[in-house]
């Protein structure tokens, strides 16, 4: 089901409304891009392991699928994702620093590769902490790294390059916490984009989680995930079964 290959793709990367438990404030022109960056990364995820229960709505122009998933994160070093629908597993993936890999069962296939699938599928470059900043509510790329300009855009802090690249990409951050509400890469030469939104987060054990995540991303066809965190537990002892059946088939995706 071609359904199922593109949701945990965009799942790499990568509801209803969940209630909004972090208070947020408008953004001010006097805020310097160095303290927004602080700001941002000042919000650090201190844990061990990240278990999160999901519910999540898969649409594309010829069908729309909701389904559940269990996403466990070893702290940069493993995220397992197992998808179902109607509570039977139906694809199960598993990405390290060094590779991704998935098998579904409705067509008994599965892959294993490193990050250039998904790099250029997005058309930017993924490695696993981009991924794993994702699922926690980060910007993914290292902010650090680049001189930004810092403007306020409706009531939010708005980070861009100054640049003729082919390639353009926009973060935008409340005012209260800096927390992401919105990163955006876009690819005009091969009409590609990528959307991530963070409606909203809560604050546990001391950590900012997103509530939701909604994704758009668009290449030959506009795709969008709405991704509900139901339960988060940090810091058990958790197991990341993978075996791929010896009978199912590699595939290759363009």
């Amino acid at each position: 089901m071609k359904s199922i290959i593109s949701a945990i793709l965009i799942f790499f990367v990568v509801g209803c409304k969940s209630k909004q438990a972090v208070a947020s404030a408008a953004a001010n022109d006097n805020t310097e891009v160095t303290k927004v960056i602080n700001g941002h990364y000042a919000n650090e995820h201190n844990f061990s392991t990240l278990n999160i229960r999901a519910n999540a709505k898969y649409e594309d122009e010829k069908q729309s699928h909701s389904m559940n998933a269990d996403i466990r994160i070893k702290k940069d070093e493993i995220i397992w994702i197992n998808i179902k629908f109607l509570g039977i597993p139906m694809a199960k993936a598993m990405i390290t620093p060094t590779q991704v890999s998935y098998y579904e069962k409705i067509n008994n296939t599965y892959f294993e590769g490193d990050f250039s699938l998904l790099s250029n599928w997005l058309g930017t470059e993924l490695d696993f902490n981009k991924v794993q900043n994702l699922f926690l509510g980060k910007a993914l790329d290292d902010l650090t790294k680049d001189q930004w300009i810092s403007v306020v855009v409706e009531k939010m802090f708005k980070l861009s390059l100054p640049t003729s690249s082919d390639v353009s990409k926009e973060f935008y951050f409340e005012g209260a916490n800096y927390l992401l509400k919105k990163e955006t890469i876009n690819q005009e030469s091969k009409n590609r984009s990528l959307e991530i939104r963070y409606p909203s987060y809560k604050e546990e054990n001391g950590m900012f989680l997103p509530n939701e995540i909604n994704i758009k991303a668009e290449q030959k066809d506009k795709v969008t995930i709405d991704i509900e965190y139901k339960h988060t537990t940090f810091n058990e002892k958790l197991s990341y079964p993978f075996s791929i059946p010896s009978d199912y088939t590699a595939i290759k995706i363009n």
